[in-house]
């Protein structure tokens, strides 16, 4: 699920949401708005950090102020904005699209975002492995085994794996083990966070693994992509996945910022 993607599901609340391609189809008709501010800033106040232009707060689509509680996150916020030249350009500032997604949605349906990262640990991508070949079946093995190994100690549950797409039942007592631990993320803007890291992953287990510290990011994005690195590894890597992975890695970065520090 791509940021746009995140925002169409978990939009504001009580807002029937717009179909995501004809929403950018249309995006793509209308002119991009001009910039209009000199400077992007951060101001704390009121216990948050506000996205400043030209010092007065910038607005989510819903119109709440752009205003976080961390600092790392606010200034990576304003250098998205800083970074637009003659237009704003939407479609490169992820951050500033997942947060404003964050703000004026997931702040109200939280419970909603929960439950959906905890269904996800019910057919997670690394609890389902390759039968063959040999090589792939032992790199799956050598990466995946040891994350899940330390995240099962870490929330004290066993997930079943399973060979091939036969679906495999993961036993209740390990996702209440994962809901405890999605209820423990504490903002909506790390919630959100975390829902983008889990459906750019495949995983929520690769999620949790960041959010408790257990792997850098670096790790678990190639952790993610240990299939298809495979397959380009035999085949070589197609120009357009390699785009499309190019514009993920940009959107995962954002959301693992707003999952750590958010």
């Amino acid at each position: 699920m791509s940021t746009d993607d995140f925002l169409a599901r978990f939009g504001a609340a009580g807002q029937r949401q717009p179909d995501p391609v004809a929403a950018a189809q249309q995006a793509m008709r209308n002119p991009l708005p001009k910039r209009f501010y000199e400077k992007a800033g951060v101001l704390e106040r009121d216990g948050l950090f506000h996205v400043a232009l030209d010092g007065r707060t910038a607005r989510t689509p819903a119109r709440k102020p752009l205003a976080v509680a961390s600092r790392p996150v606010a200034e990576a916020l304003a250098a998205e904005w800083d970074a637009q030249t003659g237009e704003i350009d939407p479609s490169r500032m992820p951050l500033t699209r997942l947060v404003n997604s964050a703000l004026d949605g997931v702040a109200d349906q939280h419970e909603a975002v929960r439950a959906e990262i905890v269904r996800y640990a019910g057919s997670d991508a690394l609890c389902y492995r390759a039968g063959e070949p040999e090589a792939l079946v032992a790199r799956q093995d050598q990466v995946w085994n040891p994350l899940i190994a330390a995240l099962e100690e870490r929330i004290g549950g066993r997930f079943v794996m399973a060979q091939g797409v036969v679906f495999a039942q993961q036993p209740q007592a390990v996702l209440d083990a994962v809901a405890k631990r999605v209820a423990a993320i504490p903002s909506p803007v790390a919630l959100a966070g975390a829902h983008n890291v889990m459906t750019l992953t495949g995983s929520t287990i690769l999620m949790l693994a960041l959010a408790e510290g257990l792997i850098d990011p670096e790790a678990a994005w190639a952790a993610a992509h240990l299939d298809e690195d495979y397959q380009s590894g035999i085949w070589g890597q197609d120009e357009e996945a390699a785009e499309r992975r190019a514009t993920r890695r940009k959107e995962y970065d954002a959301a693992v910022l707003l999952l750590t520090k958010g």
